[in-house]
This record gives structure tokens, sequence and C-alpha cells, in this order.
């Protein structure tokens, strides 16, 4: 897919521009942390954390190894962007009984926590004439998915013994690998004690590194073979900063009007800011139906105008913002660009301070930012 080099925003309203440029960079920073023997497997859920799954699969072809998804529908997209490329697609969430037939007539690898799966997704590979390509789940501390530690060779023998199913992956997940180490290498270890207790009968696939567990923990997982970045593609880390990380998207909105009000003036809903003095506020070009959160409401959030932090005033609504513009040593007029995440001069605004402002995490601001939001896909000049 193309990717200008600059592209034309000027009929947009609200915009988040993701560079090409910085998530191959990202994808290919984390391989190296990974190590030679360990592949990527990127995870392009929730529409590549927002970021636009087919944008985002059709530029790591040939950087990545697997890609991870939710569903079977997001599997169907990922197919189709990477055209007549074939990439290894993972579903990494439990399928409904309707998605088991078409993971397996699209030979997508699946996700499986019970041996009843087991079963039904050999039975639509005998019906389908092929073999299900499954990746057995353990729990050893996520709790929303997969077999308790010492009923999990149950499972895999389940699949080994099927014949019309193929083990092709052992994975567990980690809940809390960026606060939690003592707990993150227990799992680490029980991992290891089931790999241990099926080898050598078993030769396959074996993953448990999300992003936190791939930049903090990748020293003590020399046995994986794959690891499962998300956030960390994207240019965030759930961990403190790694420097060679890029941020992948910018959020921008336009100024949509220029006012001068005097002291007295309330604004937005609720009336929650009142004006202690004459300002000059503007109006920005969006609100909680881009996915700009109510919960950013406050004088602590900002945006970037002409380089400047400007504080926001009064609550989010769900098409218009308010911001206090009265410091500002340069004029600024309708149509002027304002920056909601990204940089702006020599000041920045990332997702995670706004994830701490709202009370979430990064996670939730990326994947929260709505398909009104027109997505725009830049390249360094390296590169475009």
């Amino acid at each position: 897919m193309a990717s200008p080099k600059n592209p034309d925003t000027s009929q947009l309203r609200c915009w988040a521009e993701i560079d090409l440029s910085n998530l191959r960079h990202n994808a290919d920073f984390l391989r190296k942390e990974a190590g030679d023997r360990c592949g990527i497997m990127a995870i392009v859920k929730a529409d590549a954390y927002g970021h636009g799954l087919e944008h985002v699969v059709s530029c790591l072809m040939g950087h990545v190894d697997w890609f991870g998804v939710a569903n079977y529908q997001e599997a169907k997209r990922a197919l189709k962007a990477a055209g007549n490329q074939s990439p290894s697609i993972l579903v990494l969430s439990p399928p409904t009984p309707a998605e088991i037939d078409p993971i397996v007539e699209s030979q997508l690898s699946a996700s499986v926590s019970s041996i009843k799966e087991v079963t039904a997704f050999g039975k639509a590979a005998a019906r389908l004439g092929t073999r299900a390509r499954l990746h057995a789940v353990a729990d050893t501390g996520m709790g929303r998915m997969g077999s308790l530690p010492d009923h999990f060779w149950e499972l895999v023998a389940a699949i080994k013994d099927h014949p019309n199913c193929e083990l092709e992956g052992l994975e567990t997940h980690f809940p809390s690998a960026d606060d939690d180490p003592d707990f993150t290498r227990r799992q680490i270890a029980s991992f290891s004690g089931i790999i241990q207790a099926l080898a050598p009968e078993t030769a396959c696939h074996l993953h448990l590194a999300n992003s936190a567990g791939l930049l903090g923990f990748q020293q003590n997982l020399s046995f994986a073979t794959l690891a499962r970045p998300g956030i960390a593609l994207y240019g965030i880390s759930p961990l403190e900063d790694h420097a060679p990380l890029r941020p992948v998207m910018s959020l921008k909105t336009r100024i949509t009007l220029v006012r001068n009000i005097p002291a007295g003036t309330s604004i937005s809903y609720g009336r929650t800011f009142i004006s202690d003095k004459p300002m000059t506020v503007a109006t920005l070009g969006v609100g909680y139906g881009d996915g700009y959160t109510r919960y950013l409401t406050g004088e602590e959030t900002h945006v970037l105008i002409a380089g400047t932090r400007c504080p926001l005033l009064g609550r989010v609504t769900m098409d218009q913002i308010v911001v206090d513009i009265s410091h500002l040593d340069e004029p600024v007029a309708c149509g002027d660009v304002a920056t909601l995440i990204g940089e702006q001069g020599d000041e920045s605004i990332t997702a995670k301070e706004l994830a701490t402002r709202a009370g979430t995490i990064p996670w939730e601001i990326l994947t929260g930012i709505t398909s009104r939001v027109e997505r725009i896909y830049v390249a360094s000049a390296t590169e475009a």
C-alpha cells in the first residue's frame, strides 16, 4: 500500500498520522531484542491497536514471522492485506463455534484451551479434508483461557493423538510482566517445567512473551521460538522508556474557532470551568466521538498549539474541546493544527501521558480512536 511522503491533510478536521518507517524500525529493533533463535509474532488485533490492520500487515511483511489476531474476521483482513504471500497467522482468542470451520479452511492457526475445543477443530478438519493447526494454551497465571498446568499434558496429548490435528505450538501469557517481576519469573519457570516434562516428543513453537516480556525477560526465555510484541511495535514501552522505540501514531486536529471571553464565562457541559479573568480560547474539532476520552477533562490535560502546551478548559464533549491560548506569543487562526499526541516544536505529548491523565493505559488510548478519525500513512524521506 502506497505511503505518500507529504499527504494532503488540508481538508481533514481530525486525523491520525501513522509513520510506517517508525513501525518498521520498531519491528527490526524488537527482532534484535528477541535474538537469532526467536521469531517475532506481530500482534495486530484491534485494528493493529488503532493504526490500521491492513496497512500494518502490508508494511511488516518480511520484517516479522507471524501475525497475531483476536478473531477470524481480523485474520481474514490480514490474509487479504498480505495478498499472495500467505503469512502465518494465529487466532489468539477462543473461537466461537461458527469461527472454527473458516479458521480451519483458511489454514489459520488457533489457540485452544480444552479437549472439547480440540475435538471441534478435529471434526471440522475431517469434514474439510485437512488438518487443524493448534497451539495449546497453558494458564500459568493470566486466568482468562488455557489449561491449568496439572492437566496441560492431557490437552497436548489430545491434539497429538487426533488424526486431523497438528500440534503447532505451546503458549502462555504474562499478566503482569510490566509490574511484577517475581510472579513473571515464576510463570517462566512453570512454563519451562511444562516444556521439559513434555520433551522430547513435542517439537513445536514455544511462545509466551508480550511486549513487557520481550523487553524485560528475554534473557530468561532462551527456549522460546516466538515473541508476541504488541504495544512496543507501535512505539510505546510498557516498561521504562526504551529509547530505540519510536512512536508510530500522531493524533492531530484543527482550530475551528478563536474567541475572546470575559471573566465569568462558563465553558462546556456542567460549567466545570468558569474564567476568573478575560481569556483567549480556541475551540478544536475533536471530542470523545473521535476517541479523545471524556476522562481527559480538566486543565491538567494539554494540547500543543504553535509548539506550546495549552490547557484544556471544561469537559470534553462529543465533537469539540476548548483550550486556553491566552499565553501564546504568536497569533493563531482557524485551520491551524493542534497536536493531541505527538511532537510540535520542542514539545511532545505521548499516549502514556494521556493515559495517565485519563486513569487508563496507552493500549486503551490508541484502540479507542474511532473510525471517524482518518488514518494518514506517512514514511520518512529515506523510505517514502
